[in-house]
């Protein structure tokens, strides 16, 4: 199977611009022999959370609005599948950052909805620490399940950006199955941060290729003169070892080329789930006013 990870500037709140930004794209992925596409976190909307604007309710839209819509007739078009994460809004007053599956037939086929949701937090941008971005948590409802689907021959998860930092997440998708991560980001620390040792540890730890697609380009931010989304779309093979990785500013498709045999041999070098002993982490699932710390 041959992935295309698409790293895109995506203009805020042009959500018609960035419709017609993804589909030049994937046209071009399509071209390369793409059978799946992955699209960056927020690619319809741009980066809205940098900002405390409860007019960003508006960028929400259902599963049937216009950027899905769009991506299910390139999926029909080009005959393949694409992960497309948007603003979701189900029903009247519930709201999701939601990945959407999409087959060739432009069906969805299956949603995962980010379960780790950013709240007001520390962001490194350039190396400079920055106290006042990403609410995050004022605008979405967290997600509960980590599906597996798929595709071909593979089994495939996704988990989207803040999730990455949970080790729980990327190995309740592995023990469940997958055999691939995808994983769409709209992050600004990737130069003096743990951005490519986070990641290749999650491939590693789990014998999983970790696929990521981040946005570039800047977006309004009230605290900072510029926030600018970081770039760097990366991927990993199951052994950790780095496949690809895009720039820091440039519109780029990484193509990658997902082998069976590869992976086979990365589970038989470390036999991780082999020697994992599940009896002794109890207390990990445990909820945290059970666990007795003194």
């Amino acid at each position: 199977m041959k992935a295309a990870l698409i790293q895109m500037d995506s203009k805020f709140a042009e959500i018609d611009q960035n419709i017609t930004t993804a589909e030049r794209l994937i046209d071009e992925a399509a071209q390369q022999e793409a059978n799946i596409i992955l699209l960056p976190e927020y690619w319809s909307t741009a980066f809205f959370p940098a900002t405390r604007d409860y007019k960003c309710y508006n960028l929400a839209a259902p599963d049937t609005g216009p950027a899905i819509t769009a991506m299910k007739d390139k999926a029909v078009q080009h005959q393949l599948h694409i992960i497309a994460p948007i603003f979701e809004r189900d029903g009247s007053e519930l709201f999701y950052n939601t990945a959407m599956l999409i087959n060739p037939n432009g069906e969805i086929i299956g949603k995962y909805r980010k379960t780790h949701i950013g709240p007001d937090r520390h962001i490194v941008i350039d190396g400079k620490l920055d106290t006042a971005l990403g609410c995050e948590s004022i605008y979405f409802r967290p997600g509960t399940q980590y599906p597996i689907f798929r595709i071909g021959d593979w089994k495939v998860g996704i988990m989207i950006c803040y999730d990455t930092y949970f080790p729980e997440a990327a190995r309740c998708l592995t023990l469940a199955g997958a055999e691939v991560i995808f994983a769409p980001f709209g992050i600004a620390d990737t130069k003096d941060t743990l951005w490519k040792g986070l990641l290749a540890t999650r491939a590693f730890e789990n014998m999983v290729y970790v696929l990521v697609a981040n946005n570039i380009g800047t977006v309004p931010a009230p605290d900072v003169p510029e926030y600018r989304l970081g770039g760097k779309s990366i991927a990993f093979d199951p052994i950790g070892k780095l496949i690809s990785e895009a720039s820091y500013d440039e519109e780029e498709i990484l193509m990658i080329k997902l082998e069976r045999a590869h992976l086979n041999y990365a589970r038989r070098l470390h036999f991780l789930f082999r020697d994992r002993r599940p009896e002794g982490y109890g207390i990990i699932s445990t909820l945290t006013d059970k666990i007795d710390r003194n």
